[in-house]
């Protein structure tokens, strides 16, 4: 991870009145995950041979594996004879920065949808003072290892996967942003994805998310929700990798991190573990960040998210869903204070809703127990979404329940309710959406 940091940019929201809030008649439950193709248990072990040998390649290249460093085209050797020998199409781009020849690495793997394209990437090169084995050699093994782990199932995507090996992030990006500028504007709108993995196995482990796109969000919520593991909304490297210069140019983007020189709090070390008011990793961008400076637990997990969400994002074929309604305007929810409601206005249908009517719900928030959500028929009917909880810590509502809507005309104005009903955090409705 770079030394980069953006400014603090703070969402402008708009508030809007509310109303005062009902008994539901009913509770719905999330709508049950499609099945996709399960991906494999990535062998911890291959991963840790991945570090072994960025260690001892920056051991025997001055200690480094820098951008314009022998160690950094040696990395990127070893890296291209595995994917060569895998099967994959290997492509070396190079760049100038600060005088020195770069290397991006960039992978296909045959078939899938070319005009869908998901991809997963991380840094390659590590800082001059040290061989960098947690940042980035872990995200660059755990990426490697999901690569090869798609070539010996060989694995038939619906989607066409690319994976990459960045040159000079710690420079700022340099490589990533050559990649997406060189793109042309057709090639950028094929891409359906772009996952980035830098640091993720920090000594001091935390399981943080990136919050960017909702889909690639909850791939990963899911899979740690589904180990009992908390996550947290990654905060520290927020625009310092590879990801951004993806994002500026409108590209989904969704990520993990372990955690850098912030130092971890006693809530998080009850949650995750570890030691409290230590750094995640004492030795970022420092030379004990060798071998010796990974917690094997939070590699295992992170490397085997990143094949869960290759696998579920490149493998899932979509469903034809029926007819939708969505609203995408921004709503403030008032800290602890009146409900708020958006609408989407439904027409054309004959009938009643369906038994099944899906409710998409997308709300950012910085702790969602405090928030409680209804679906409100056109005739004023509440159907209780998610109640409030007093055990429930985590941030954001990015969820799809199942409401039995038989009973309801199809045709009118029905409105998501929302209200937060405890102090001290905040947040906002990003959308939401009604598909019969």
């Amino acid at each position: 991870m770079n030394l980069f940091r953006r400014a603090a940019v703070g969402a402008a929201t708009v508030a809007i009145g509310g109303l005062l809030a009902t008994a539901a008649p009913a509770i719905a439950a999330p709508a049950a995950p499609a099945p996709t193709l399960a991906a494999p248990d990535l062998p911890l072990a291959n991963v840790k041979a991945h570090l072994t040998q960025f260690q001892s390649i920056a051991s025997a290249n001055g200690g480094n594996r820098a951008h314009g460093r022998p160690g950094y085209k040696a990395s990127l050797d070893y890296v291209k004879g595995k994917l060569d020998a895998a099967g994959f199409t290997t492509t070396v781009q190079q760049f100038t920065s600060g005088g020195a020849t770069g290397y991006n690495l960039v992978a296909d793997w045959p078939g899938g949808d070319p005009n869908k394209v998901l991809m997963a990437g991380a840094h390659l090169d590590s800082v001059s003072s040290g061989p960098g084995v947690n940042d980035n050699g872990s995200g660059s093994a755990g990426v490697l290892e999901t690569a090869l782990a798609v070539s010996r199932a060989q694995l038939k995507p619906a989607k066409h996967l690319r994976f990459a090996w960045w040159g000079a992030e710690e420079l700022g990006m340099v490589g990533a942003r050559y990649y997406v500028n060189n793109l042309p504007t057709t090639e950028r709108s094929k891409v359906s994805g772009y996952l980035n993995f830098d640091m993720i196995g920090s000594p001091n482990a935390g399981y943080f998310v990136y919050d960017d796109d909702p889909v690639i969000e909850k791939t990963f919520k899911d899979y740690y929700a589904a180990l009992n593991v908390p996550t947290e909304i990654e905060t520290e490297g927020d625009g310092r990798s590879d990801h951004a210069p993806f994002k500026n140019v409108g590209i989904p983007v969704g990520g993990l991190f372990s955690g850098a020189e912030r130092a971890k709090s006693s809530a998080q070390a009850q949650k995750w573990g570890g030691t409290a008011g230590q750094a995640f990793d004492r030795c970022y961008h420092s030379s004990c960040d060798t071998t010796t400076n990974i917690n094997d637990t939070a590699l295992d997990r992170n490397s085997d998210a990143i094949a869960h969400a290759v696998w579920t994002l490149g493998t899932d074929t979509p469903v034809p869903p029926g007819d939708a309604y969505e609203n995408t305007t921004d709503v403030a929810i008032p800290d602890n204070g009146a409900a708020v409601t958006s609408t989407v206005n439904v027409s054309g249908r004959t009938g009643n809703a369906p038994a099944a009517l899906k409710v998409d719900v997308d709300i950012r928030h910085t702790w969602r127990g405090d928030v409680v959500i209804d679906l409100l028929a056109p005739d004023g009917t509440a159907y209780r979404l998610k109640n409030s909880s007093g055990n429930d810590s985590a941030d954001n509502v990015i969820a799809t329940y199942t409401v039995d809507a038989s009973a309801e005309t199809a045709n009118g104005a029905w409105k998501l309710r929302v209200q937060d009903v405890a102090a001290q955090d905040t947040g906002y409705l990003n959308g939401w959406k009604l598909t019969f």
